[in-house]
């Protein structure tokens, strides 16, 4: 029996073409597998092969999105293949948005399958995850070992026809896709059988789960302006010339403190956005557009506010977890609160 063919797409570090430097790669193919595409091989365990593999930089793809997409698939389209397998992309933001656009591009243009993986909180997810199957991974290339075999057995049954089990079952995330079937119980018994178990404290798993929203009050609003220290952060990446701290293009796991005392503008030649994740050309010329310390120092001038801290804070939001930004607002918080700062503005891109 002949065996499945497979194409595997991958971004440029995972396709060793190079790291950021060459996440503008324009798409190109390898015959067989290349990187992880070598255990994914393993894991079709001879009921597939991987026959040719795709690569395209990160940012080639988000910047040329269309016309990448195009390319790819026309190379994908060469090997004939049963099946398209893309990443997995972990966490990263760009890569994981470019797995999810070729999977659900293959699935609608191609006909056939498609299966990728990323960590549940990776922005690719709530874009295509009701259009292609994305097993959930870790945050990291340390899941690999992990993420490759459910991929590779999920590829299989989507190959076979085989009926796709619950998300608990395959794991995959769950798409918002629900279907009819008969329980053994009435609805009226299981609700009553829940309710039992939650006030005696046991594990009972809900048939309608709802989403965790993140509710945070409000403070007071500041009755007088023009005596408050007014604090600047930023997600939008804007850090002195040069990323002295070296804050990740996206999946950030650090946040930076720049002094702006006596900076009335942020100019091209001192200040720069080490942000991945939008076209950086503006900010780059001119960070107030990102960072208004230019209208700020206005309003402190004509006395509206009474003064700009010395400091702002930057990170990247770009495929940031959300753990990773909870974490940087709290010790910002905490900072900015033994400064004794009144209010902050927040900025994005």
């Amino acid at each position: 029996m002949a065996k499945f063919r497979v194409v595997h797409y991958l971004n440029q570090f995972f396709g060793q073409i190079g790291g950021e430097e060459k996440a503008d790669t324009v798409p190109l193919k390898k015959d067989g597998p290349v990187g992880p595409g070598t255990a994914l091989n393993g894991a079709f365990k001879g009921e597939a092969e991987v026959v040719g593999t795709v690569i395209c930089g990160d940012s080639y793809f988000a910047e040329n999105m269309e016309e990448a997409l195009k390319q790819i698939l026309s190379m994908i389209k060469e090997y004939n293949p049963d099946l398209v397998v893309a990443g997995p992309a972990f966490n990263a933001g760009r890569y994981g948005t470019a797995c999810g656009a070729v999977a659900e591009a293959v699935v609608k243009n191609l006909g056939i399958p498609a299966v990728t993986g990323m960590y549940p909180e990776n922005p690719g997810v709530e874009m295509y995850k009701k259009s292609v199957y994305i097993i959930a991974t870790a945050d990291s290339a340390i899941g690999m070992r992990n993420a490759i075999p459910k991929m590779a057995a999920l590829g299989l049954k989507l190959l076979k026809k085989e009926e796709i089990g619950t998300p608990e079952q395959e794991g995959y995330i769950a798409r918002g896709i629900r279907k009819n079937y008969f329980a053994k119980e009435r609805g009226a018994k299981r609700a009553v059988d829940m309710l039992i178990a939650k006030i005696k404290g046991e594990n009972f798993t809900t048939e309608l789960p709802m989403p965790a929203f993140d509710r945070v009050p409000p403070n007071p609003a500041i009755r007088d302006l023009s005596n408050a220290t007014i604090a600047l952060v930023t997600s939008g990446g804007i850090v002195p010339r040069g990323n002295p701290d070296r804050i990740e293009s996206s999946s950030a796991s650090k946040f930076g403190k720049y002094s702006i005392a006596g900076v009335k503008d942020l100019t091209g030649d001192t200040f720069e956005t080490a942000h991945g994740g939008y076209d950086p050309v503006y900010a780059n010329q001119d960070a107030d557009r990102v960072l208004p310390v230019d209208v700020l120092r206005e309003l402190e001038a004509e006395g509206k506010i009474g003064k700009l801290h010395d400091y702002y804070y930057a990170t990247v939001g770009n495929g940031t977890s959300v753990a990773n930004a909870a974490k940087f607002g709290q010790a910002i918080a905490a900072d900015l609160k033994a400064a004794g700062v009144d209010a902050v503005i927040l900025t994005s891109t």
